[in-house]
């Protein structure tokens, strides 16, 4: 089937990438249907297939770029000190989440609709976003500066914490980004016994 009249398909693409992560977000990947996905860009169902063999890939798709652009945007400084660290991962990660609140609720809500090799890419991809903040904890102990009894479980429990700022977050409410970061870092310096 021939796009809409009108479509181009250096509009189309990134269009779809953007309804389908929005549909996913707000109806779940389950009860989203590619011919939804059509009508939210305005095209035939049957041109989706150009961009997208199929919406397993599509989810895919959009996990691993998610995680793709969070590993890039993030940079430490080893070396440097560990709580100082430590509070540019929390204010990172939490700009980082609500800048992209679709793209978070996807990358934990709809991780368990990956098929298997898919899964196993976007958890890898994880598993390096997760080693950089428990490389910031393991420095943090051998310093002295932060005291915690498992800094695995320390980065799994932290990095909970941050993303559930997207759960409820809303642009103009009582606490600007500035100060929920503020407390969220007095959290996060607290969960590794700092003070």
């Amino acid at each position: 089937m021939a796009r809409t009249q009108g479509s181009r398909a250096e509009i189309t693409g990134p269009l779809l990438r953007d309804e389908a992560r929005r549909l996913f977000a707000r109806q779940g990947y389950a009860a989203v249907s590619m011919r939804q996905i059509a009508a939210a860009v305005g095209v035939q169902a049957g041109a989706l297939y150009a961009y997208t063999p199929d919406k397993q890939a599509l989810l895919h798709d959009l996990l691993e770029s998610h995680m793709q652009d969070l590993l890039a945007a993030w940079t430490d400084t080893p070396g440097a000190d560990p709580l100082a660290r430590l509070e540019r991962f929390v204010r990172f990660h939490i700009g980082f989440s609500l800048d992209n609140s679709d793209a978070v609720f996807l990358s934990y809500m709809e991780l368990r609709n990956l098929a298997p090799d898919n899964f196993a890419r976007i958890t890898a991809l994880r598993g390096h976003y997760e080693a950089a903040l428990e490389a910031i904890i393991r420095d943090g102990i051998a310093s002295g500066a932060m005291q915690v009894e498992d800094p695995k479980l320390t980065t799994l429990a932290l990095i909970a914490m941050l993303t559930g700022v997207t759960n409820w977050y809303r642009e103009g409410g009582r606490l600007d980004r500035d100060r929920i970061a503020d407390i969220y870092w007095g959290l996060a310096r607290g969960a590794v016994g700092a003070h």
